[in-house]
Parts: C-alpha cells; sequence; structure tokens
C-alpha cells in the first residue's frame, strides 16, 4: 500500500542529479554504498528518456548524451527556445575563469555553467503522473488512486516485543467526515514529501514524545527526529534593466501577444511557452579552496564537486516576492544557497491532519549560510559586469542596486530571501545502528514493522540539486529494495 501526498507538486521542471560526490555521501553516512554515484547511476539512467527540444534544434555541444537514459518514462530535453541571453551567457564562460562551461552538469560534476535540462518532451511537462501514473497502469486491477482523500493517521495492527507493526491506514475526506480504515498485507510506503510524510507520523504517534503530549498524542515510538533536520534552498532574486524588447517581459504585459504564443504553443508546442520560465542555462559554483569563509566555517558541502552557490539566468523580471515593474525589459538571476547549515522543523499545529503543520524553515540561522550567499551575490555582479553585457545591461534594478556592500547585501538578503521550495530531511536517513534518525538505509522506519518512507524527507543532509531527479533515483531503488524484501524478481 502506497500512499502519497494529495495535493500536486508544480515546479520549474529543472532536472538537476547533483554531483556524485552528493551519493556518495549518502552512502557514507549511511554505510549502506547502494546509495553511492556507482551504484545509484543505473537507477537514474532507467528513469530517463533524452528527447530532443521543441524546436527540433542541433544539441550538438549542448550535452552529453552518453551520460543519459534514452528508454525512460520521464522525458527530458534541452531549451526548445533560443533567448537573447543565450549567446551572451555562453560568451561569459570564454571570458571569465571563473564561471567555466560544463557540457553537461548531470555527468557527475555540475560545476559551471550549462545548458539546463528540463523535465520537457514534445514541448510538454513530464512529470510523475505523466511518466509513471499512466492510463495502462491506471488500468490495473491492483491499483486505487483516490482522490480528495486525506490520510489521517497509520494505525498499529499488532506488537511484537517492544516493536510496532502499522499496517493499517485511516483516511477521512474531511475534519468531520467519517474515518475509513485500510490494511496492508505485505507494508505501507509513505510518499507523502517532506511536509506530510512528517506530519502523518506524528499523528501517528511517531515522534518526539514530548511534542506528541503536547497535542493528546499517545506516544507509540519514540523518534525524536522526525520533523526535525528541515533543510532547503533559500535564494534571492538580483534583476537588471537590458536594452531589449526581446524579454518575456514584452509577452507578459502583453494579452493579445500572449494570445497569440498561447494559440502558437497549442498550434505546435513550439515558442516560449514551450520552454522552461526558469530559463535556458543554469550554473553551478564554489568558493575558492582558499576561502576565509571555508577556513573559518568549514566546507558545508558533500565534497570537492560540489556547488555552495547556483545561479540561474531569467530572461525577464523574476522575483517571488516583488512585483514586476510595469515598464521596461529585464534579466534576473537566482541567486541560491546550495549548502545551507541552517536546520528548521515541521511540526504539528494540532492533532488534526486537516490543520496544516507549523513550518519553519529557519533560513539564515548561521553566520556560513550568510556569509557564502554574500559571496554568491557578488559572483552574480561580476558575471553581469563581463564584457558579453557591456551594451545589453542597462542599470541594476533599484533594489538590486542597493547590494554593492556585505552591509547591503545583507540587508537585502534578509528582505528578499525566499524558499526555492526544496524542502527536504524531515525523516532523514542513518545507518541501521545509528541512534539518531528516522529511516533505516533500506528506508524502512526505525524502532517499527511493515512502514517505509520513499521520498525527499529521508535525505540526512540537503542534496546539492533540484529535487525531482534526485528523488526518482531514490524511487527507483526503492521499488528493488521493496522487491528483495519480498521475494519479487528484479526487472533488470
Amino acid at each position: 500500500m502506497s500512499l502519497a501526498a494529495a495535493a500536486p507538486l508544480v515546479h520549474f521542471m529543472f532536472y538537476t542529479r547533483g554531483s556524485s560526490d552528493e551519493f556518495d555521501r549518502l552512502a557514507r553516512v549511511t554505510g549502506d554504498e547502494g546509495w553511492s554515484w556507482r551504484n545509484i547511476f543505473s537507477y537514474i539512467l532507467k528513469t530517463e528518456m533524452l528527447s530532443p527540444p521543441a524546436d527540433g534544434h542541433n544539441t550538438t555541444g549542448q550535452v552529453n548524451p552518453s551520460v543519459h537514459g534514452h528508454a525512460g518514462p520521464l522525458l527530458t530535453s534541452l531549451p526548445g527556445n533560443a533567448t537573447v541571453l543565450d549567446s551572451r551567457v555562453i560568451e561569459t564562460t570564454s571570458q571569465l575563469s571563473e564561471f567555466p562551461f560544463n557540457l553537461d552538469m548531470n555527468s557527475g560534476n555540475p560545476l559551471g555553467v550549462g545548458w539546463l535540462q528540463s523535465t520537457i518532451g514534445h514541448g510538454m511537462r513530464s512529470s510523475a503522473a505523466t511518466a509513471f501514473l499512466t492510463d495502462v497502469v491506471l488500468g490495473r486491477e491492483n491499483l486505487d488512486v483516490l482522490i480528495g482523500t486525506r490520510v489521517t493517521r497509520l494505525i498499529r495492527t499488532e506488537q511484537f516485543l517492544s516493536t510496532p507493526t502499522f499496517l493499517g491506514v485511516e483516511l477521512a475526506q474531511s475534519a468531520s467526515g467519517p474515518r475509513i480504515s485500510l490494511t496492508a498485507r505485505k507494508e505501507v510506503i509513505l510518499s507523502a514529501g517532506s511536509i506530510g510524510t512528517a506530519q502523518i507520523l506524528m499523528l501517528s504517534g511517531i515522534g518526539d514524545r514530548q511534542e506528541l503530549s503536547a497535542h493528546k498524542i499517545n506516544t507509540l515510538v519514540d523518534l525524536p527526529d522526525v520533523g526535525k533536520n528541515m533543510q532547503d534552498h533559500p535564494w534571492v532574486p538580483l534583476q537588471w534593466m537590458v536594452n531589449s524588447n526581446d524579454t518575456l517581459d514584452s509577452i507578459n504585459r502583453n494579452p493579445e501577444l500572449m494570445s497569440q504564443f498561447v494559440a502558437l504553443y497549442n498550434a505546435t508546442k513550439q515558442g516560449p511557452i514551450a520552454n522552461n520560465p526558469g530559463g535556458n542555462q543554469i550554473g553551478w559554483f564554489r568558493l575558492p579552496d582558499d576561502s576565509p569563509i571555508l577556513k573559518q566555517f568549514g566546507d558545508p558541502t558533500a565534497g570537492p564537486l560540489s556547488p555552495h552557490f547556483e545561479l540561474t539566468f531569467g530572461n525577464s523580471f523574476l522575483s517571488f516576492n516583488q512585483p514586476e515593474p510595469d515598464t521596461g525589459n529585464f534579466m534576473s538571476m537566482c541567486v541560491a544557497l546550495v549548502a545551507p547549515t541552517s536546520r528548521g522543523s515541521v511540526t504539528l499545529a494540532s492533532a488534526s491532519a486537516f490543520d496544516a503543520p507549523l513550518i519553519d524553515p529557519a533560513f539564515m540561522q548561521t553566520q556560513s549560510d550568510l556569509a557564502i550567499l554574500t559571496e554568491a551575490v557578488k559572483a552574480a555582479h561580476r558575471f553581469a559586469a563581463a564584457p558579453a553585457w557591456k551594451d545589453f545591461i542597462i542599470a541594476p534594478f533599484k533594489d538590486a542596486a542597493q547590494t554593492t556592500s556585505d552591509d547591503d547585501i545583507h540587508a537585502y538578503i534578509r528582505r528578499m530571501v525566499s524558499t526555492f521550495r526544496h524542502p527536504m530531511g524531515t525523516a532523514m536517513m542513518s545507518g541501521p545502528l545509528d541512534s539518531k534518525g528516522v529511516v533505516n538505509p533500506d528506508l524502512r522506519v526505525k524502532k517499527v514493522n511493515g512502514l517505509r518512507v520513499v521520498d525527499a524527507s529521508i535525505f540526512p543532509h540537503i542534496f546539492g540539486a533540484h529535487l525531482q531527479a534526485p528523488v526518482y533515483a531514490i524511487a527507483e531503488r526503492a521499488a528493488d529494495l521493496i522487491k528483495e524484501a519480498h521475494g519479487i524478481p528484479l526487472s533488470h
């Protein structure tokens, strides 16, 4: 029995696997070599089918096909609509040595600037639903998909000595509606995401005893790390006014022009609407090895191939917390902290599954985080100062212009910081003998029988990537772990 989150996840379709160091650290901290890059790579390839871009252009020199899957259900592709930024971004990589070109950031080494790969196929979004929940799958007799239904708690079905078994699931469609109970024969797989998984575990009596008692929930399994260790990628926007009308700002402000591009997309699945709105290139970077920040605070990344910060390049005014200007054309960079050391939490607001839990991302709570993101903002300004942008950039946007000194940048970060919507870590994986953590290396919940977690909540350390590709890889290996546990032959 598999339990997935009820609400759909809408993201920017970035397909980034992270560095080989990320998976090798996962193997190292759990003591399970199966999570290493060498062993997980086949699962990554199994998921993917590298597809032509929407405009069908020649992608030679923009991707390395040998590190990609070509027969999986999830479609990925390169940008399918050229922008006025493309040549300038790529030219900058040859003008400034600190921003080198990377042919394929999904090779295990993401460092540098390269062409963004997205979960887009034939101009349309490719997702877990389109890739895995196909009409054929939905027609299976052993699958039921319930909509408008929420898991209210897991139910203990038996107890052997001190270890409870959770094979029961309680469901409801409203806070006051009837409760329906189901019982699995073999195990329950919880895949409700970093927020939902932590909430369901706590509502089921699995969590920190003191926190559960505050909501009059009987603690059945004392696992204090449930809901703790929450991590996310904080980011700030920077924008520059540009000497061009060929940006998405012109489309966004013109309903008639937007209608024309919508009609083009509906007819051909081409044009700017067929593209990833996040941009056509992306960059991952480390601080210099002799950085005084690393000397003072240590290196928070998984290893020398893992980035400290990320830059993305948008052909419009992009921000989650600033109103778009009424006039002007813009280039934007999203400046993200990839390896933060701050840790947040998910806690219960009440004992009801229909009350949203309390989420504290705890952004920028350490000196290291503020120092590294400050250096990332400076790096973005250096990128925009390359000769390639001389006749294109007019000036920084008024807010971004207030980022010339460390103190100014600190104030800007505190005012503008937002989430990249990559929560993880709230049911962290650890070694089988480790007293900390929530799940073992086989993803089974500690001190419990019959219950496994398969989602981004299991990451013990923040993962240096946008999350969908790493989560697909985890899910593919989890499928084999589940088959092995129940004597089901593997398909490869």
